[in-house]
């Protein structure tokens, strides 16, 4: 039997973990020596490279002295959490990679403790030994320290660092001491990282992610912790409700390189992937067909948020993207719930308009930009949170949260959740942080990380997880001012704008194409206005010394996609284009816009 090693890389955002692999990978010689390539080979959707964070885990494997060494890249973010927890579970160490000179950051804490009470081995890596101020033996104290706080056995506390550059192609035990390659750390891998266990009984494999393809549809992920997998044999498929159901397993691949292959047998402590199994879900078990025996599910956070999608309707519509119709965004939501976990879409009474539901602001944007890349031209309502009735009561989602913040931003924290009718359980020191827990309502967290982040100076660590339904605990202060509305379309003018300063900030600069109804800016006051912001200056041919004194504007504030989603009212909608966000009233005429607000009132 072929020896086998699975490993998870852990990392703050921008420390080089994906650089890392790929040193690996090149380490390993995986490419023929002519082959092509970019770097950052695993971050491989455009939108992971932009905003330097992994958000789906994706597996390799490399061949090292006839060991096969699966290696598992895990997101950093916290608000990919179940994505982690999940992936953690098909690994039985970690590579825990710090910056030499930041050393451990907030996000790492958050994984590293998730790998810890699972019982991983760690081996630490603290990279960019080159850089200039680095402090590389404080930095190994530090990760002891964090590791001590997050409560690791005595054998964990034991763990091998290693020193190195991953951008410069060297790793090794000393770090004023530069190697000449990456092997050290394969042969620390090899060293410290234990073999998966196996255990007697029948086939267990838990499906731990899943992968889509046009041509065979969903693709299963898991390891085989028992027994073997072998193509073309009947299992049991153990659901969640208790049931099981026959299912034969089509074709069987393995890992190997950047790709897969097809083998017709995988053996125990191998991650595999595969297909021709209909109907499953993540944390069913593929089980022995006789005596099936399930094991213990993974539980995935059930959505708590919904957003109205519907199609681009505006004045501007079909200028920017190639994909418009009602039809063309049906089938793009319906085949994302394929492989997206928490992800459910429903139809509405209308033709045109779906509600989507998610697990916060965060994992529907990550869908939004996305198909704004793709080509894609939709509008969406103010992301709503899912009210239940229960007995006869209104209930809301609650979810806790948890932020460990350093002590000095602690007051902070607790005073922005408490006005979102949080409610401080647990305040205790965690290390050198202040650890804090919330209960707090789903929608008290609609543009709440923005707020601690800035309150925080970036320090805080943000974790929530939904509780339950609880009775609905009264209106949250949401944005109290109004909306300045264009009157008219067409290019919006510098001398008008100036003119309109006093009536509150806007978010278009002068030259730029509106049409009427689009949200142009916020007013100073709470009411919405409807201002003309296209008219020019009336000139003519007389001069006078002092009247034509230049424009001063204040500059646009530009909204990023979730800043946006967070900010819009009940009665606007978010326009998002391939090249543009732009923010709208749902009734464009002023009378009709009247005529809603009445019956409402009504």
């Amino acid at each position: 039997m072929q020896s086998i090693r699975n490993i998870a890389i852990i990392a703050h955002v921008d420390h080089g973990k994906t650089t890392l692999v790929d040193k690996i990978i090149h380490a390993s010689k995986i490419f023929r020596e002519n082959q092509q390539f970019e770097d950052l080979i695993l971050d491989n959707n455009d939108l992971e490279r932009e905003r330097g964070i992994t958000i789906l885990s994706k597996n390799v494997s490399v061949r090292y002295q006839d060991i096969k060494i699966n290696i598992i890249d895990t997101p950093g973010h916290a608000d990919f959490g179940g994505e982690v927890e999940r992936v953690l579970k098909m690994a039985d160490g970690v590579i825990l990679l710090v910056d030499a000179f930041e050393g451990p950051m907030p996000q790492t804490r958050f994984v590293l403790g998730k790998a810890l009470e699972l019982g991983l081995t760690p081996i630490v890596v603290v990279n960019k030994v080159d850089k200039e101020n680095c402090r590389p033996d404080e930095v190994q104290e530090a990760v002891f320290e964090l590791m001590f706080n997050l409560d690791a056995t005595e054998e964990q506390l034991e763990f091998h660092t290693l020193y190195g550059s991953a951008k410069n192609n060297w790793m090794g035990p000393d770090w004023k001491n530069p190697t000449d390659s990456i092997i050290p750390l394969l042969d620390a891998i090899v060293k410290y990282i234990p073999e998966p266990k196996i255990e007697e009984g029948s086939t267990q494999m838990q499906i731990t992610s899943l992968d889509y393809s046009n041509f065979v549809g969903r693709i299963a992920i898991g390891r085989v912790k028992r027994g073997k997998i072998i193509e073309g044999q009947q299992y049991s498929l153990c659901k969640a409700d208790g049931s099981t159901k026959r299912i034969k397993v089509k074709e069987v691949h393995v890992f190997e390189g950047l790709g897969r292959n097809r083998v017709t047998e995988v053996q125990p402590g191998d991650i595999c992937a595969i297909t021709g199994i209909e109907g499953f879900d993540i944390g069913d078990t593929v089980a022995d067909l006789e005596k099936p025996e399930p094991l213990p599910r993974i539980t995935i956070d059930e959505p708590t948020m919904n957003m109205l999608f519907t199609i681009n309707n505006s004045p501007f519509f079909g200028k920017e993207g190639k994909f418009v119709t009602s039809r063309h965004l049906r089938d793009r939501l319906m085949k994302e719930t394929e492989k997206n976990l928490a992800l459910r879409v429903e139809p509405t009474d209308s033709e045109d308009k779906f509600l989507v539901y998610g697990r916060g602001i965060l994992h529907l944007s990550v869908l939004i930009e996305t198909m704004r890349r793709e080509g894609y031209e939709i509008q969406v309502g103010q992301p709503q949170v899912l009210y239940k009735t229960i007995n006869g009561e209104k209930h809301e989602p609650i979810e806790t949260l948890v932020v460990d913040v350093p002590d000095t931003a602690a007051g902070k924290v607790i005073e922005l959740a408490t006005q979102r009718k949080g409610e401080l359980l647990v305040m205790e020191p965690k290390g050198d942080l202040q650890h804090l827990e919330f209960k707090i309502p789903s929608r008290g967290l609609i543009g709440l990380r923005n707020n601690v982040l800035t309150a925080t100076q970036g320090e805080a660590i943000m974790n929530h997880r939904f509780s339950a339904y609880e009775p609905f605990k009264g209106v949250i202060p949401g944005r109290v001012n109004g909306s300045l509305i264009s009157m008219e379309g067409g290019a919006c003018t510098a001398y008008a704008i100036d003119k309109l300063q006093d009536r509150g900030f806007f978010f278009v600069d002068p030259g730029e194409e509106l049409y009427a109804g689009q949200v142009i800016g916020e007013h100073s006051r709470d009411n919405d206005i409807v201002v003309n912001v296209q008219k020019g200056k009336q000139l003519t041919n007389m001069r006078a010394s002092g009247s034509d004194t230049n424009t001063k504007i204040a500059p646009a504030r530009k909204f990023s996609l979730e800043e946006a989603m967070e900010y819009i009212q009940k009665d606007e909608y978010l326009e998002v284009t391939p090249k543009s966000i732009r923010m709208r009233k749902i009734h464009l005429n002023e009378n009709e816009r009247n005529k809603a607000a009445k019956m409402q009132d009504a």
